[in-house]
């Protein structure tokens, strides 16, 4: 059932930058999503969809006149903080199958022209092609980025668990001919289904053809499933095709977190897998900085950095204090270059390391350990 509702609002302002994302705001143009993906999180209670969440898709009919209000610089008291408006995720795919009616993902590509910001869009869908005109407009403004989010590149294992998506083989086309046309594209490689897509040989099938389809970087993240709706739809499914998993799955979500979350010995090995294969591969781990750098401020960009670094040193399964140096960070008003190094250093989590990779990459943008970690010499174009 598609029902159309008048919306309060469309921009959720974050509290700070999303390193993932790289963007300020959230943008949920539908609710609920007939992609109808067995693992969706979408599902949980937390995120308030009502109905079944596969077929029953709100529809925000004022989307557009909203977000062209929101998203004018001449209404503004103060210029919004710059980053990607990022166009998916959250409760639904922008260009799931009523996107073809409505076409509001188009026409937030329109505005994101007419008002000259950068887009990211995340999407399961190869709808996003007929948008391309669009898409090379944006980058050719500021910078565009489209994303694809995987759970493999198994066509046979997909069927099952994104019934509503067109497959792995599809998706990879997709991202050939978005490179092509001149993107930048990532995999999000989320969320890896315990015991079906975290086996190494499944991991490295899809890193190498995400590789061999020209993507920019990758994106990794464990499966999620929290208490209630989500989780029980998704066991049900998990019963009928792969029954002999159910000990396993009760074994490793036994502690039923607020968040979902699997149990850290395994997050902890299947990270490992992924940091050697990804690294074999070279390919870059989060979104490297010569894609966003002139897009940011420069306080975002060291936020960004510093978030990165403690992702990819908790990949190794190193101790790391720059996520909270970055957390600290994100609360200062002023641009972080106009404090001094003492003043830095009475910064929560700011200690002398962290106060010399935050002056470097004042000075050049970037910085030498952050490069080694990711292991991947940066382009420069």
């Amino acid at each position: 059932m598609i029902e159309e509702v008048l919306a309060k609002s469309i921009l959720r302002k974050h509290k700070k930058i999303d390193s993932w994302f790289l963007t300020h705001y959230g943008i949920n143009l539908y609710r609920g999503c007939s992609h109808n993906c067995i693992y969706c999180d979408g599902r949980a209670e937390s995120y308030r969809v009502d109905g079944d969440f596969g077929k029953d898709i709100t529809v925000k009919s004022n989307a557009i006149s909203l977000l062209q209000r929101e998203l004018d610089p001449r209404r503004k008291r103060k210029p919004m903080p710059k980053s990607f408006m990022l166009i998916g995720g959250g409760v639904c795919d922008a260009y799931q199958s009523v996107e073809k009616k409505y076409e509001l993902a188009r026409k937030t590509l329109e505005l994101c022209v007419k008002f000259k910001y950068p887009a990211h869009v995340l999407t399961k869908s190869t709808l996003v092609e007929r948008d391309l005109d669009l898409l090379q407009k944006i980058n050719e403004q500021n910078k565009t980025i489209v994303s694809f989010s995987f759970s493999s590149a198994d066509d046979k294992i997909s069927s099952i668990f994104e019934p509503g998506v067109p497959s792995p083989t599809k998706r990879l086309e997709t991202i050939k001919k978005m490179k092509d046309a001149g993107m930048t594209c990532g995999m999000f490689l989320m969320p890896i289904i315990p015991f079906i897509t975290d086996k190494p040989e499944i991991l490295a099938e899809t890193i190498k053809k995400g590789k061999d389809a020209g993507i920019d970087f990758i994106i990794f993240g464990s499966m999620t499933l929290k208490v209630g709706r989500q989780k029980d739809y998704f066991m049900k499914v998990l019963k009928k095709y792969y029954p002999n998993l159910l000990p396993e799955y009760e074994i490793i979500y036994s502690q039923n977190s607020k968040w979902g979350a699997s149990d850290y010995e395994y997050n902890k090995s299947l990270n490992q897998i992924f940091d050697k294969i990804a690294t074999e591969n070279n390919i870059p781990k989060r979104i490297t900085p010569y894609i966003y750098k002139d897009i940011i401020s420069e306080n975002d960009l060291i936020i960004v950095i510093l978030e990165q670094l403690d992702y990819l040193l908790k990949l190794k399964n190193r101790k790391s204090p720059y996520g909270y140096a970055a957390y600290s960070l994100s609360k200062l008003k002023s641009p972080i270059k106009d404090f001094s190094a003492n003043e830095l250093l009475k910064i929560s989590g700011v200690g002398e390391v962290s106060l010399k990779l935050i002056q470097e990459i004042i000075r050049t943008g970037t910085c030498k350990y952050y490069e080694n970690m990711m292991n991947y010499k940066f382009a420069t174009a």
